[in-house]
């Protein structure tokens, strides 16, 4: 079971406002690769790399995000979906939070 942290689903909002208003559609196709991503991380989540144990990082194909997550017993908790732009240490402390 794939469950979404609010602060993801923040992260996964703002994303999608801005490639909105640079381009209309952007934002909608930008939701259809992070569902693509929620997917096959639900299927196989062993498969990403695990950049800080426990923590596991799955890239998008088309738009240059990363999904950080954990399995916990038999649920995989996403905590955060952040460009890759973004200093190791914004992450961090959000996934800490």
């Amino acid at each position: 079971m794939l469950i979404i942290r609010k602060e993801a689903e923040q992260d996964i909002k703002q994303s999608f406002d801005w490639y909105e208003a640079h381009c209309v559609n952007l934002g909608s196709s930008f939701l259809v690769e992070v569902e693509k991503v929620f997917e096959n991380i639900e299927a196989h989540p062993q498969l990403y790399t695990s950049i800080t144990p426990p923590i596991r990082r799955a890239l998008c194909k088309r738009f240059p995000y990363a999904v950080y997550f954990i399995e916990q017993n038999a649920e995989i908790v996403v905590l955060a979906v952040l460009h890759q732009r973004r200093r190791p240490s914004t992450w961090r402390n959000q996934i800490e939070t």
